[in-house]
C-alpha cells in the first residue's frame, strides 16, 4: 500500500501496521514482555542496538517481533552529515529491515559526523536551501536503498543559526514535497523548541497540517528537564502538562489514526509506568477522534 505522497514519488511503504499506542522497548523491560502479554499496541526500538548478527538483543526482538507489530527508530545514522557520512551504516540498517520487516523505519533531522568520526548527539542542521539539497539527497538514498518510505522526525536544538532560511517546520515540509518521505512528529522536540527559542508550536503544527494525507506517519511524547538555561530533550520524565496540551492541539488538527509512541530512554521506570502514560496518551486520542466522528456523522 503507498501513501499518496509517496506513491507520487513511487516509493513503496510498508502495509500500515501501527495502530493506537506504543512503548518504546528497552533491556530493562525485555523480561516484563517475555513473561506475559502486555497491553500494548506497539513498541518501537533503536536500530543501531539491533545491528548484530546474533546475540540476546536480537533474540529477544524477533521473539517479541511475533506479537507486537515494530517500528525501527535510528538515532546514529546523521542524514545530514556533510563528511563521515556511513554507506556501511545504511547497509546494517537494510539488513535488519529485512530481518523485522518494521511497520515503520524513522531518523532525525540532523547531522552527528565529520571526517569519519561519529559525535554521538543528534545535531541541528542549518535551516537553508544547501542544508535541505543534501538532506533530500540522503533521504533519497536511504528510501531507494530500503525500497520504502522512511519516517524524519523534527529535533530539539539548543541554538539556531543566523542563515537560517526556513522554519524546521518549512525545511521538513520541502523535503516531504521533494522526496515523499514521511515525518515523525515529536510533540515534545516542538515544545522544547519554543521555549528555547521563542518560536511558536502552534504555527509549526498548522504547517504539518498542511502536508499531504500520510505524511506523518508517527507522533512522539516524552519528558524533558528544566535548567536554569534552557529545557533539555532528556526523554527521563513522565511527559509534561505543556505537552499534553500541546498534543491535544496536534489532535484537533491532524488525523486521529496516527499511531502515537511515549518515549522514555533515561531514568527508566518500571514498566507500568510506562504504560499509564500510554493510557493517557490512548484516552486523549480516542476522545478527539470520537469528537471528530461525531462531527462528520
Amino acid at each position: 500500500m503507498l501513501t499518496d505522497i509517496a506513491r507520487s514519488h513511487a516509493i513503496p511503504n510498508s502495509t500500515p501496521t501501527l495502530q493506537g499506542v506504543g512503548v518504546g522497548l528497552r533491556s530493562l523491560h525485555y523480561r516484563d514482555f517475555l513473561n506475559a502479554p502486555v497491553d500494548i499496541d506497539w513498541l518501537e526500538v533503536h536500530s543501531e542496538n539491533y545491528f548484530g548478527d546474533g546475540g540476546y538483543d536480537l533474540h529477544v526482538l524477533q521473539t517479541l517481533r511475533r506479537d507486537y507489530p515494530l517500528s525501527l527508530h535510528g538515532v546514529g545514522l546523521g542524514l545530514g552529515s556533510a563528511q563521515g557520512f556511513s554507506a556501511a551504516h545504511m547497509d546494517k540498517l537494510k539488513r535488519l529491515v529485512e530481518r523485522i520487516e518494521p511497520g515503520l523505519v524513522s531518523e532525525h533531522l540532523c547531522w552527528g559526523a565529520i571526517a569519519g568520526q561519529h559525535l554521538n548527539d543528534l545535531l541541528p542542521l542549518p535551516l537553508m536551501q544547501s542544508a535541505l539539497d543534501l538532506v533530500c539527497e540522503r533521504v533519497d538514498q536511504l528510501q531507494m536503498l530500503l525500497q520504502r518510505q522512511i519516517l524524519i522526525e523534527n529535533v530539539s536544538t539548543y541554538v539556531r543559526f543566523a542563515r537560517d532560511d526556513m522554519s524546521e517546520a518549512e525545511f521538513l515540509a520541502a523535503l516531504v514535497s521533494r522526496t515523499g518521505c514521511g515525518v515523525l512528529l515529536d510533540i515534545n522536540n516542538l515544545y522544547v523548541n519554543q521555549s528555547n527559542h521563542g518560536e511558536s508550536a502552534r504555527d509549526a503544527l498548522r504547517i504539518m497540517a498542511t502536508l499531504p494525507p500520510g505524511a506523518i506517519g508517527e507522533i512522539h511524547l516524552a519528558g524533558h528537564l528544566q535548567t536554569d538555561i534552557c529545557l533539555v530533550d532528556d526523554h527521563g520524565s513522565q511527559v509534561g502538562s505543556p505537552v499534553w496540551d500541546l498534543y491535544e492541539q496536534a489532535c484537533q488538527l491532524l488525523p486521529a489514526d496516527i499511531p502515537v509512541l511515549i518515549e522514555w530512554d533515561t531514568a527508566i521506570p518500571a514498566l507500568p509506568v510506562l504504560l499509564d502514560e500510554a493510557a493517557k496518551a490512548g484516552e486523549i486520542r480516542h476522545r478527539y477522534r470520537h469528537s471528530m466522528e461525531l462531527a462528520a456523522s
